[in-house]
C-alpha cells in the first residue's frame, strides 16, 4: 500500500517535495519574463502602440507582488485550503472570460457573404476604400491603429483574409515586401503607388545628407537603383488618383452597382479638390516656406507638390528612433537661423527629439500628420484622411506664419 506523505507542523519539508515547489515556483515567475519578446505581436493583434502592450507584463508583475503581499501572509490566517479553493476558482472564471472574449471577437469578424471583402494594409487604403465602396463592403485594416507601421508583418488568419477578399489594397513599397511572397496570382491587388508617379527618396533637408558633400556626388553615380517614398498619398492629388483606380475595381467586382461607386468617387473627388485649394491658399498667405520636422519625414509628396521646403531628422522609412547630438544641434541651428516658429512631430511619435529641440529654441510644438497611421482613439472616433489633412492646415497656419 502507497504511503501517503503526511506534513507536521515544525518537521520541515521534504527536500524531493521543496525542490518540486521551488521549481513551480521558479516556472510560475518566469511566466512574467516569457511574454517580453511577444509583446510586439500582441500588440499588433490587439491593435495597440508598443506603450501599452507592454502594461501587461507591468500588470502582471503587479499582480505578483500583490500576491507576495497578501495572499502568501493570509495562509497563516486563514485555512490554506479554502484560500486555494478560492483562487482556483477565480483563475477558471477569468479563464471563462477570456475564452468568450475571444468568441465575441470572432463573431464580430464574421463575414458578410452580401458584400465585397476588401482587406487593407494601412490607415488611408481602408479610408478610401470606405469612402468609395460604402456599405457595399466588409473592410478589414491590417495594421491596427497606434501599431509600429514599418515592422509590420502579418498573422495567420490575415494572410488567410487576405487571401479569401475580393479585393487586396496595399502600398506596394518595400517595407510590405512581404506581400510578394504572400500573395498568390488569384487575389485581386490594387498597390498604391502604382496609382501615381512616384518620387525618389530625398535626403535633402536631412541632417545626415549635409556631410561629406564631395563623397555624395561619387555614391549618386553608384546608385543605380533609388529607393522610392512609399508615402503616396500624402497629397489630395495623388489621394484623388488612388481613389479613381479603386473605384475602377470596384466597378469591376461590382458592376451591378457602379453607379453608386462612380458617385462616391465624385463626391469625394471634389471634397480632395477643395482640401488641395485650402492647402495652397493657406501657404500663399504665409510668410515663410520651411518647415522643421524632428522627426522622420514622410512628407516629400506634399513639400514637392506646395513648393515647400524643409529640414528633418530622419527619411520617411528610416529605423532610427533616438536623436544623436548632432542632428539635435543641425535642426537646432535652422529653427534658429531661420526664426522658425514651430517643431513638427508625426504621428505615434515619442516626441523626445521635438521636446529637445523646442525646449532649447522656445518654439511651438505641433503635430504632423502623414495618415499613415491613426491612434486607437483617433480610429473609435472615426477620424478619416480628410480630418487629418484639415488638422495639418491649422498646424501650417502656426508654422509658416
Amino acid at each position: 500500500m502507497k504511503q501517503q506523505l503526511r506534513l507536521h507542523d515544525n518537521a520541515g519539508i521534504p527536500s524531493a517535495l521543496l525542490f518540486s515547489m521551488a521549481a513551480m515556483a521558479a516556472i510560475s515567475v518566469a511566466n512574467i519574463y516569457y511574454c517580453q519578446p511577444l509583446l510586439a505581436l500582441m500588440g499588433n493583434d490587439l491593435g495597440v502602440g508598443e506603450w501599452r502592450a507592454s502594461l501587461i507584463a507591468m500588470i502582471t508583475q503587479a499582480g505578483y507582488a500583490c500576491g507576495l503581499f497578501f495572499v502568501i501572509p493570509s495562509g497563516d490566517m486563514f485555512d490554506r485550503r479554502k484560500i486555494v479553493a478560492y483562487s482556483f476558482t477565480l483563475l477558471a472564471v477569468a479563464l471563462l472570460c477570456i475564452a468568450l472574449s475571444g468568441c465575441a471577437a470572432q463573431e464580430a469578424e464574421k463575414k458578410d457573404s452580401s458584400k465585397l471583402q476588401i482587406v487593407c494594409t494601412n490607415f488611408p487604403a481602408y479610408d478610401f476604400a470606405r469612402e468609395m465602396a460604402g456599405d457595399r463592403a466588409q473592410i478589414k485594416l491590417l495594421i491596427k491603429p497606434g501599431a509600429e507601421v514599418h515592422s509590420y508583418e502579418p498573422a495567420p488568419k490575415e494572410i488567410v483574409a487576405i487571401q479569401e477578399s475580393d479585393l487586396f489594397i496595399c502600398n506596394g513599397g518595400e517595407s510590405e515586401a512581404w506581400v510578394e511572397s504572400l500573395v498568390s496570382d488569384d487575389v485581386n491587388v490594387l498597390r498604391m503607388m502604382d496609382c501615381v508617379e512616384t518620387l525618389a527618396e530625398s535626403s535633402e533637408g536631412i541632417y545626415a545628407a549635409d556631410h561629406d558633400h564631395e563623397h555624395e556626388d561619387e555614391h549618386d553615380h553608384d546608385h543605380e537603383e533609388e529607393e522610392l517614398d512609399e508615402h503616396v498619398w500624402t497629397t489630395p492629388g495623388n489621394a484623388a488618383k488612388i481613389c479613381y483606380a479603386l473605384c475602377d475595381k470596384l466597378c469591376e467586382l461590382d458592376p451591378d452597382n457602379a453607379n453608386e461607386y462612380m458617385l462616391n468617387y465624385e463626391v469625394y473627388n471634389a471634397k480632395l479638390m477643395e482640401l488641395d485649394i485650402d492647402i495652397r491658399t493657406t501657404i500663399m498667405n504665409g510668410v515663410r516656406k520651411t518647415l522643421v520636422f524632428a522627426d522622420r519625414f514622410p512628407m516629400r509628396y506634399f513639400t514637392r507638390e506646395y513648393g515647400l521646403t524643409y529640414y528633418a531628422a530622419y527619411p520617411g522609412c528610416a529605423s532610427q528612433t533616438e536623436p544623436s547630438a548632432k542632428t539635435v544641434a543641425f535642426l537646432i541651428d535652422h529653427v534658429r537661423e531661420e526664426n522658425i516658429p514651430a517643431g513638427l512631430y508625426m504621428e505615434v511619435s515619442n516626441e523626445k527629439m521635438t521636446d529637445v529641440i523646442c525646449e532649447d529654441t522656445g518654439c511651438k510644438k505641433l503635430p504632423f500628420y502623414s495618415a499613415h497611421s491613426i491612434t486607437a482613439q483617433q480610429f473609435e472616433d472615426g477620424v478619416t484622411y480628410l480630418d487629418l489633412m484639415r488638422m495639418n492646415i491649422e498646424t501650417l497656419k502656426e508654422a509658416l506664419y
